[in-house]
């Protein structure tokens, strides 16, 4: 018996949300999607949200502030967010990481 559950997401395709990330691969408890190039800002109000987030830098350098803590993020590092931390970015040269999400942000609203 094959296994038919393979999925393959081509990115040029995937929707984007509103706040400019792209949608990988997705899955029942777990999701991908990609900041691409995001530009110099300002850190937004800080957040909460009803998943995990664990993401890896691909280029470019932002300041992780989490529950009154900051963690420079730079290319190669690692971080985890975790569900309902109070948190936000400041993206202090151009960003591109990717990060995964669990459950998967995009679905019931989460990432609104």
């Amino acid at each position: 018996m094959s296994d038919t559950s393979v999925k393959k997401v081509d990115s040029s395709s995937s929707p984007h949300g509103k706040q400019g990330q792209k949608y990988l691969a997705s899955g029942k408890s777990l999701s991908m999607r990609l900041w691409e190039n995001e530009q110099p800002t300002e850190a937004k109000s800080s957040t909460t949200r009803d998943y995990e987030t664990v993401g890896y830098v691909i280029n470019g350098k932002a300041e992780l502030h989490l529950e009154g803590q900051m963690v420079l993020l730079e290319p190669g590092d690692s971080w985890v967010v975790p569900k309902g931390a109070s948190h936000t970015y400041k993206i202090l040269e151009p960003f591109t990481a990717v990060e995964a999400t669990s459950p998967p942000s995009q679905v019931h609203g989460r990432d609104e």
